[in-house]
């Protein structure tokens, strides 16, 4: 019989990190432990989706009441694509439902001896290169952060509805060679979108996450902008993606939203078929929650999964970064 032990944890972050939203100086994760009876442990972990109103004790409950249906819907000890599929049913998207998820595909791969790699038809897992973010602040701290992230080709700028076009151009003059993209956490609207979009693009600005407030994603449409267009709010599974056609050219996956990687991967196809291009995002978190959105990764034309860099700590055998190149996953970590 498979037992599962939940815990709230804390990890403190470098530095405090702001976004539109707020400022961050630490994460609370939900990790949790799945063992069988031969004693093979499936882990992982799920920050929840904070906007949304998730928090840790809620994913807790959630989950110590998910988890006797969970066994009850697995055959014997073993985790198969039934488990899975029972899972999807049991809980809506969420964090609560990404740590069981992950928790299962990694308990699979541990009972199997195969890698959850190879259970989600993927040819192999290779490098990736992620986004580092940097986070709002004063222009001397946007310019220091910008100057110590030099040895990173892909940065991630947050901006809100004040801060912007100068956020970029301090990070331009201090990263003359970096490639930018930029996050306005749902703080603009048309008019300054439209406003913002050509003096970003002259600045080498090659993507715009999240301008608008979800459920206002329609005044985006008819919009020429010069630049393509990420949904991550408004992106949560494949239910949502509808409303992002014409509207958005990529979509951010992120596992504590969709409810794990069984749904981020069904996402991922049915959003290639209707052309939209894919970026892997993270809410936060150590290498056990990046592990299973590494996968998702090789499809990706944009990855951020850079939740450990932001972090004084990180677990053991951790996911190997080298100037933004993650390297994949140990087996010892995950999957």
């Amino acid at each position: 019989m498979i037992t599962g032990a939940v815990a709230i944890e804390q990890w403190d972050l470098v530095e405090p990190f702001e976004i539109a939203r707020g400022v961050m100086t630490a994460i609370p994760l939900i990790t949790l432990m799945l063992t069988d009876s031969a004693g093979n442990v499936g882990r992982a972990e799920a920050a929840g989706v904070d906007y949304d109103g998730e928090t840790p004790e809620m994913l807790q409950a959630q989950i110590e009441f998910a988890l006797p249906l969970v066994v009850a819907a697995t055959s014997g000890d073993t985790v198969n694509d039934a488990t899975l599929q029972a899972v999807q049913e049991l809980l809506p998207s969420g964090g609560a439902r990404n740590a069981i998820d992950c928790a299962l595909w990694d308990l699979r791969a541990k009972q199997s001896g195969v890698p959850a790699w190879q259970y989600a038809a993927l040819p192999g897992l290779r490098p990736l290169t992620t986004v580092l973010t940097l986070g709002l602040g004063s222009e001397s701290d946007t310019r220091r952060k910008a100057r110590a992230a030099r040895r990173y080709p892909l940065l991630k700028i947050k901006c809100d509805a004040d801060r912007h076009i100068d956020v970029v151009r301090w990070v331009r003059e201090e990263h003359p060679t970096a490639r930018i993209a930029v996050d306005a956490n749902q703080s603009w609207n048309r008019d300054l979108l439209e406003r913002v979009l050509p003096p970003l693009a002259a600045l080498g600005v090659e993507m715009v996450e999240q301008p608008v407030k979800r459920f206002e994603d329609a005044q985006l449409d008819g919009l020429q902008s010069p630049l393509p267009l990420a949904a991550d709010e408004s992106c949560v599974d494949r239910e949502s993606l509808a409303e992002l056609f014409g509207r958005y050219q990529f979509i951010n996956i992120k596992l504590d939203k969709c409810g794990g990687l069984t749904e981020a991967l069904k996402m991922s196809n049915e959003a290639l078929v209707h052309g939209l291009q894919l970026m892997v995002g993270n809410m936060c978190g150590t290498s056990l929650g990046m592990a299973p959105g590494f996968l998702v990764g090789q499809r990706c034309g944009y990855v951020d999964l850079d939740g450990p860099l932001l972090q004084t700590h990180d677990r053991d055998h951790a996911i190997v970064f080298t100037d933004g190149v993650m390297q994949p996953p140990t087996a010892a970590l995950w999957g």
